[in-house]
């Protein structure tokens, strides 16, 4: 039941009125002052105040100035038998939503208060639609409780409302381009472009003209102008994924960007000012390469004004149940599929396999299982991974010393806790103690590395 609170000296007035909005279904409170009409509306919160123009120790307007501090949202009608149009402007521009003048008829009075509340019920909508959009554009996509990811996010919400140029630094796969897009829709930039282009996947003679634009008869095949990429993106956010792929020439045009807020475009002799901000990613070391002489040490530091190191999917295992569950209701919605759980076997495997691709692999892996599966369990057969030993990490094309010592290591470790759990008879707690490690630590090891019919 909506309720309404109505402000006036008169108590004819006040009991009319209280009877009439009664009759029409609302809750109804009155006061016979300012004061008291200001005091009633901090305890309690109402959809509609009714308040007269003239009461005996403030106006209506500074009443109307005071219940909007208090309640930004709250509908205010101002009643008047003094009605002018200045008064009323007045009374709008401070956030009235009617004006009304006294002799008036109720059921006009009826109309305008429908009015008022449905206005109110569509700002409330359009309130939690914004949040809604807010959270689906931020961070509803990144999943992760882990404590890397948590000290990530905790980075990104504090870079956000800045204007500073931010580094994002991590593997394929970990979801940087997400990690931008978080930090651009939590950003006072939101409601202006995002613009994200890949460094790495056009041609160093192709890029310039990407990212800058050109003017008609720049080069063979150029008929008008075109704008480039951070044109486009004026007030809002450019991203510029994996940014140490880009030629010198173009890091000296970029760094100009960065220090000048200027650019030309090609063919082009006008400066043009852009105001955009610079969102860069890399799966490359730029330090490395700043060593090898491919990347400009003066860019990398203009870049890296805060640089967030996203970490890869092997780092922070246990956000792996998380994101497959969060795959398995996307593409179930997608695909119009009942939703399915993992068997205990296939968490398992989730957990063991190395995830050279990070969360995109994941993601995949998921989206082929949802094809496959047809029944309610999702089995190890649907996920078509497979558990690769020492041997094959390290023959694997492309596998770092670091991505072996890893697999190694946990290999190692794996083989330890076997050995011990057979010389202790399956005595856990002893294999704890002699491990060095607590029984509790031991347990979590012994189901990571699915030891439970090993032992």
């Amino acid at each position: 039941m909506p309720s309404i609170l109505v402000i006036d000296d008169k108590e004819s007035m006040r009991g009319m009125l209280a009877e009439t909005l009664a009759g029409e279904g609302y809750d109804v409170d009155t006061a016979a002052d300012a004061k008291s009409g200001i005091s009633r509306a901090r305890e309690k919160k109402f959809d509609v105040v009714l308040t007269d123009m003239r009461l005996p120790e403030m106006d209506g307007i500074a009443v109307l100035s005071q219940l909007k501090e208090t309640d930004p949202d709250l509908a205010v009608i101002v009643m008047t038998a003094f009605g002018t149009i200045e008064t009323a402007v007045e009374a709008m521009k401070l956030g009235a939503v009617d004006f009304i003048a006294k002799p008036f008829d109720t059921d006009r009075l009826a109309v305008i208060i429908k009015k008022a509340l449905e206005n109110r019920r569509l700002v409330a909508e359009n309130a939690l639609l914004r949040e809604e959009l807010d959270q689906s554009l931020g961070f509803s996509e990144i999943v992760g409780r882990s404590e890397k990811m948590l000290e990530v996010s905790r980075l990104i919400q504090k870079v956000a409302h800045s204007d500073t140029t931010v580094l994002l630094l991590g593997e394929s796969g970990t979801g940087k381009e997400l990690f931008a897009r978080a930090i651009h829709n939590l950003s006072p930039r939101k409601n202006r472009p995002f613009v994200a282009i890949n460094c790495a996947a056009i041609p160093s003679e192709l890029l310039e003209n990407e990212l800058f634009g050109s003017e008609r008869g720049a080069f063979t095949g150029a008929y008008a102008r075109k704008m480039g990429k951070f044109e486009i993106a004026e007030g809002g956010t450019i991203f510029l994924d994996e940014v140490g792929d880009m030629s010198p020439a173009l890091q000296a045009k970029l760094l100009r960007v960065l220090q000048e807020k200027t650019f030309e475009r090609l063919g082009g002799t006008k400066l043009i000012s852009v105001d955009v901000r610079v969102i860069a990613a890399s799966n490359v070391d730029l330090k490395e390469a700043i060593d090898k002489k491919t990347f400009r040490e003066d860019l990398y530091y203009r870049l890296s004004v805060f640089p967030i190191k996203i970490p890869p999917l092997r780092e922070r295992r246990e956000d792996i149940p998380n994101l497959a569950s969060h795959f398995i209701r996307k593409f179930c919605l997608e695909m119009k599929k009942p939703v399915k759980s993992l068997s205990h076997d296939s968490l398992n495997n989730l957990d063991r396999y190395h995830w050279p691709g990070n969360v995109r692999e994941l993601e995949n892996t998921i989206e082929r299982a949802i094809i496959l599966c047809e029944g309610k369990k999702i089995t190890p057969e649907h996920l078509a991974i497979r558990i690769p030993t020492t041997a094959e990490i390290r023959l694997r094309e492309g596998a770092g010393l670091k991505e072996v010592s890893q697999f190694a290591q946990m290999e190692a470790e794996r083989g330890m806790i076997v050995r011990v759990l057979v010389q202790t008879r399956g005595n856990k707690r002893k294999a704890a103690e002699i491990l060095k490690i607590d029984y509790t630590t031991l347990f979590e090891k012994i189901k990571k590395y699915n030891l439970q019919d090993e032992i």
